[in-house]
């Protein structure tokens, strides 16, 4: 059932009761797990029979505050595939707790789900990419200042020094590409910096991350890429460019802004998403 063999360590605790709970609930063994970034939580209603559970009903779990996340676990059947889908996330700079932006990818880890898809909603920084399309995350950089894996390690996800070198499956991203490639989907790839927000960034800083390699920006992923990795999980991140980073256009940038762009690409988003899964 689960890959977890408890310890009785305190966070393994927590974990352990969330599990408890989602198993009676029904959420049993599924090999895919989803988190859907700002303005895509709309995918999760494509599962066939869901189970819906609001974050605050499992335990140990928080919903976040960020009105056009959803805060919903829904598990179900879809493409052949059992499936749990994360309809939104808790950020970072919501409560300055790695741990809490991360929990949820503990859980399904602890699930026994075998790859992980991460989604978000992005500023892009490389000129050469435009706004409104899509990029693969080949790598990352965390410029949040914290770390989930800080404290102590809970071995029995993974060890406590993981080696990140392939955080984001290559196997997986080139097949994922090249498929995409044949429905007529152009596929970005590129390095995702993940910094703390809430506030956007400003031109400097975009100049800065520019120049140390990062092609978009947003203010999640990272955290549960780490964890992903840590536990041995093959992982695909999905950036939707949401919009040209701060300084390229000129103009400011809004959250409605974002939100509006994801919406508009729900079709397109929804097939690369059926493509990962079917992978």
């Amino acid at each position: 059932m689960s890959m977890i063999k408890y310890s009785g360590k305190e966070p393994v605790i927590r974990i352990r009761e969330s599990l408890e709970f989602l198993h009676e609930k029904g959420v049993i063994d599924p090999e895919i797990g989803i988190v859907l970034g700002t303005g895509l939580n709309d995918f999760a209603d494509r599962i066939k029979d869901p189970i819906v559970l609001d974050y605050n009903e499992i335990p140990n779990m928080e919903s976040g505050w960020v009105s056009d996340h959803r805060g919903e676990l829904v598990y179900g059947e879809y493409l052949g595939k059992k499936i749990v889908v994360m309809a939104g996330r808790f950020h970072y700079y919501e409560s300055h707790n790695m741990d809490k932006a991360a929990y949820p990818t503990r859980v399904m880890a602890s699930l026994g789900i075998k790859r992980l898809i991460l989604t978000n909603s992005a500023g892009c920084i490389n000129e050469s990419f435009e706004a409104g399309s899509f990029m693969l995350i080949n790598d990352h950089i965390n410029l949040s200042g914290d770390n989930p894996l800080i404290g102590r390690n809970i071995d029995e996800f993974g060890p406590r020094f993981p080696d990140m070198t392939f955080t984001y499956d290559p196997e997986l991203r080139a097949e994922l590409k090249e498929r995409a490639a044949t429905e007529g989907i152009k596929l970005n790839e590129g390095v995702y910096c993940m910094m703390s927000g809430p506030s956007f960034e400003t031109p400097a800083e975009i100049r800065m991350l520019r120049t140390v390699g990062a092609d978009a920006v947003g203010m999640s992923t990272v955290p549960e890429a780490i964890v992903a990795s840590h536990a041995g999980i093959k992982t695909i991140g999905i950036s939707f460019l949401s919009n040209m980073a701060a300084g390229v256009t000129g103009k400011p940038i809004t959250g409605e802004e974002v939100s509006k762009a994801a919406a508009e690409s729900r079709a397109t988003f929804a097939k690369v998403l059926d493509l990962a899964i079917t992978l």
